[in-house]
């Protein structure tokens, strides 16, 4: 889910932070322009994980700028998950299309309805456009339902890196530079107190 990746950025440093210790200055603005960000086909910046004062280099000044510009070697922690790595993540959306999940800093997690465990049926909403997704497992009377705020296990279909929209529609979802789908239609998948119920059955 987490690794290490080693970026190049050339970087322009405000003067106002050549008072700092360069290191310090340097790492500062590399997670404002970082973190939070998700660089196609890497994943989610995490965090800067190791810079080396000797990793800094190459520093010059414009004309008429005084901004130091530099290049900088530096390692960073990225949130990528590998296809078939199973994951618990929270439930924070569900409706006709499936179900959208949480790890709490990465929220584009979706569980489309033909990846749910068979037989499953629904109960809807209309007016709050909010479905709830039972499972009735073979065999069996219980109904397994699939709750909002739920914690829910499921593995990796693919990790995707849409191309920015030029125009988007006014009610469309929110662009997201990252999507992971999964599946829950494997045995031990899905709510985690499903498979506790059963267990205690």
């Amino acid at each position: 889910m987490f690794y290490l990746s080693r970026i190049e950025h050339t970087l322009r440093l405000p003067p106002s932070l050549l008072s700092y210790r360069l290191r310090d200055a340097v790492k500062g603005e590399l997670e404002k322009i970082f973190l939070d960000k998700v660089i196609s086909n890497l994943g989610l910046c995490i965090s800067v994980y190791d810079i080396d004062i000797d990793d800094i280099k190459d520093m010059f000044i414009l004309p008429n700028d005084g901004h130091p510009t530099l290049k900088v070697n530096f390692t960073m922690i990225m949130f990528r998950p590998f296809v078939g790595e199973i994951i618990t993540a929270k439930v924070i959306e569900s409706t006709a299309d499936g179900l959208r999940l949480s790890l709490g800093f990465f929220d584009d997690i979706y569980i489309p309805i033909h990846r749910f465990p068979t037989p499953f049926f629904k109960k809807g909403n209309s007016k709050k456009n909010v479905v709830l997704w039972f499972w009735k497992p073979p065999d069996s009377d219980e109904e397994y339902p699939i709750d909002l705020k739920d914690q829910v296990r499921f593995q990796v279909e693919s990790v995707n890196y849409p191309k920015i929209p030029i125009e988007q529609p006014e009610n469309s979802k929110p662009f997201a530079p990252m999507e992971v789908k999964g599946a829950i239609d494997f045995d031990g998948l899905g709510p985690v107190l499903w498979w506790k119920e059963v267990e205690e059955a």
